[in-house]
């Protein structure tokens, strides 16, 4: 999606409706120092090494967050998000997810994503919101149905 979209649109969202963000994105000094190595086995290698602490991280951070906020956007569900949604359906973490791809990316005309990936966010009690600026409503609606004191973890593909 973008890293512009996510800093510039999503989270200022969710911070001006008083909702913490638990950004995987966010302190990316390891990665900087390994893109800025040339290609090469010593790049290889330090990806090998840096590749496990950020999946740890981003489950830590699923772990701790109250909800998901995950961005569809794509010819397919990134597969890290999708992997992220399953892995917060089984902690039982409510998901939302945003789409605001206009591409059609779904196994069959009655659905929005792959029917897994939908499947898990609506039946953790969450919704598929097409335009941004529907997520406070989203939000609510997810408080509602369940108790999301309101730190999101955020699914986005880079």
């Amino acid at each position: 999606m973008g890293g512009a979209f996510h800093k510039k649109r999503i989270i200022p969202l969710l911070r001006k409706h008083r909702h913490r963000t638990l950004d995987p994105w966010a302190d990316q000094g390891d990665v900087a120092a390994v893109l800025r190595l040339p290609f090469g086995v010593r790049r290889r290698d330090a990806w090998r090494k840096l590749n496990p602490k950020i999946g740890r991280k981003n489950q830590l951070l699923i772990d701790e967050c109250d909800a998901i906020l995950a961005v569809l956007d794509g010819t397919d569900v990134d597969s890290g998000t999708a992997a992220e949604i399953g892995y917060g359906f089984a902690r039982g973490k409510p998901i939302l997810g945003y789409r605001g791809d206009f591409r059609l990316c779904a196994d069959n005309e009655g659905g929005i994503v792959n029917l897994q990936v939908e499947y898990f966010i609506r039946a953790s009690g969450g919704d598929i919101i097409n335009k941004i600026e529907a997520l406070p409503t989203a939000i609510k609606k997810l408080t509602a149905r369940r108790s999301v004191p309101g730190s999101f973890s955020l699914a986005d593909p880079k």
